[in-house]
């Protein structure tokens, strides 16, 4: 019983109530009906508006789907709501009461269906027969399959023989439990149902069917029935549980944790090393209770993506710190897949955990080391200009050199800047697996502030480190003569910088215009011609190209793109 109190109709109930409430209480005491039920806030506020208008409401075998447990629930409940009014007559609360016939209507349903199976049996063919026996005088009168199937003459059968004759035809080792069971439904008028093997060299299985007849006083006078040739369905079901036991074995034999769930995401299976890892008892886990072991920190984020895989059907993969049964939490690659049928519905997920903490906690501390080891080098950069700088000053007629030389050692500390282990502080804001990002920032220092003096377009291309030392010698020398002597050299002067990839190789077109007309090349190739030739066509294998033409200098290099990223190389197919 409960009582739904005002208008709101909030809640006070008793244990009975609590039952049926079942994992929402005790939460939904004294909430409002609608908020404690959400799932049926409509039936409940047309409920409670009727009861308070004075009218008595009963509803018999209803029908609900209430999230009483966690998941939704088919509820047939027979409810009663009366009002409550006081002295005056207002009306103050509706009393409700309940019984639940879930059960019933479960067993209802499942009795249907054995009298559906039933009505089926007797249409079907060979593999169906019939008997009735007179439980009275133990005569069986049958059918010709079913005497078949016991090894008995279809004469004496038809003609009727004492019930001994037929159970003779039963495999020794389940005639104890048939013969208990006949005379379970024998007792009280109740329905027969068992599964037996008959003799043979190849034992079948046989499902029968039948609901005993009592007379007036209670005594058994009859029991018909139907027997069904189950053998190959048998069989099926053995060679599922030779599977399920095979796979089994396999997933308790592998190192990382193993689950699966329904297509909803129900988990409903882990293996052993998942509760040798978590050290929880089987079973505590099922359903939504696998994501109260990750660390509250990823719980959301689990949640979140497990949701998506869900929805879109994509396969499932996260790190997260999974809780150990030392109390200790490990990082856990998480990885499931879907299983779809024949028209690509989800029929079940399988996943796995792998602890990858060691692992992970090593490439930190290598990571960490790669950082250190970068700041050092960039360092040596830094001491390498400033002892340049130091020396020219003793040799002023060596200072143009010294500047070439430091502006190139700059580039370099430039692009290895770029491309180092960087932590999360000293991180650059771009891609530093990106041509273009690298590109962008050699280029920066001869940018003006109202505008793009060089502009990149096209194709972008990955970057590693090997790569960016080359590169950023090529863009910095083609920069720095444009500057001197090129189109960066007067106000007008622009330059475009054009990538393009092709199938296994990438070109990357230097072109200025708006400068001073050229006439064609230098007389005389000068150091940085040969520095930037060496780097594309010594390190990276690849091809350069000069055309002087009269409008500014054009420069074209290609190169293949596995010479700019080595991880490309791993990709490449053979």
């Amino acid at each position: 019983m409960c009582l739904l109190i005002g208008q709101e109709g909030n809640l006070i109930y008793n244990d009975g109530y609590a039952q049926i409430a079942g994992s929402r209480h005790p939460e939904i005491f004294g909430m409002a009906a609608t908020d404690a039920w959400p799932e049926i806030a409509d039936f409940n506020r047309s409920v409670i508006g009727r009861v308070m208008s004075g009218e008595c409401v009963d509803f018999r075998d209803t029908h609900f789907s209430l999230a009483r447990n966690g998941r939704p629930e088919d509820v047939w409940l027979d409810i009663r709501y009366s009002p409550i009014t006081d002295a005056e007559g207002r009306r103050l609360a509706a009393l409700a009461i309940l019984n639940e016939t879930t059960d019933r209507k479960i067993t209802q349903a499942e009795l249907a269906r054995s009298v559906e199976r039933l009505d089926f049996a007797m249409l079907a063919s060979g593999g169906v027969g019939y008997w009735d026996w007179d439980v009275v005088n133990d005569r069986v009168t049958a059918g010709g399959n079913f005497a078949d199937m016991f090894g008995v003459d279809r004469k004496v059968a038809e003609a009727g023989t004492p019930i001994a004759a037929f159970l003779d035809g039963v495999h020794p080792d389940d005639r104890d439990v048939l013969a208990a069971t006949i005379q379970y439904a024998l007792n009280d008028g109740n329905s027969f149902q068992s599964e037996y093997r008959l003799n043979g060299a190849e034992p079948r299985w046989v499902l029968a069917i039948g609901r005993a007849v009592l007379d007036d006083q209670g005594a058994p006078i009859r029991l018909p029935g139907v027997a069904i040739d189950i053998t190959d369905r048998k069989k099926q079901e053995q060679a599922l549980a030779t599977s399920e036991a095979g796979f089994r074995a396999l997933a308790d034999s592998m190192p990382q944790m193993v689950w699966s769930t329904r297509p909803d995401g129900f988990h409903d299976y882990y293996n052993a090393r998942w509760y040798e890892f978590t050290g929880v008892p089987a079973g505590s886990t099922d359903g939504e209770g696998w994501n109260g072991m990750f660390h509250p920190d990823d719980q959301n984020l689990a949640w979140t993506l497990w949701r998506h895989s869900l929805t879109t059907g994509e396969p499932y993969q996260i790190e997260y710190r999974l809780r150990h049964h030392s109390g200790e939490y490990r990082w856990t690659l998480g990885r499931a897949l879907p299983v779809r049928d024949e028209q690509g519905r989800i029929t079940r997920w399988f996943g796995t955990c792998t602890d990858i903490h060691d692992s992970k906690r090593a490439a930190e501390e290598r990571e960490v080391v790669a950082q250190e080891l970068s700041h050092r080098i960039k360092n040596i950069f830094s001491v390498l200009t400033g002892i340049i700088a130091l020396s020219a000053r003793s040799y002023p007629g060596m200072k143009p050199f010294a500047d070439q030389l430091r502006s190139r050692i700059s580039a370099m500390g430039r692009a290895h800047d770029f491309v180092r282990p960087h932590s999360r502080v000293s991180r650059p804001a771009g891609n530093q697996s990106s041509l273009r990002a690298l590109i962008e920032q050699l280029v920066m220092p001869f940018q003006t502030v109202d505008q793009q003096r060089i502009v990149f377009s096209g194709d972008d291309a990955a970057l590693d480190d090997a790569a960016a030392t080359p590169i950023a010698l090529l863009v910095h020398e083609l920069a720095t003569n444009a500057a001197k002597y090129g189109a960066l050299a007067v106000q007008e002067g622009r330059v475009t910088i054009d990538g393009q990839a092709d199938g296994d190789s990438y070109e990357l077109t230097w072109r200025e215009r708006g400068g001073e007309p050229i006439d064609g090349p230098p007389a005389i190739e000068g150091f940085g011609s040969r520095l930037i030739s060496l780097s594309i066509e010594g390190q990276l294998g690849g091809s350069l190209e000069r055309r002087w033409e009269p409008e500014g200098l054009m420069v074209v290099f290609s190169v293949p793109l596995a010479a700019l990223n080595r991880s490309s190389r791993l990709r490449r197919p053979g």
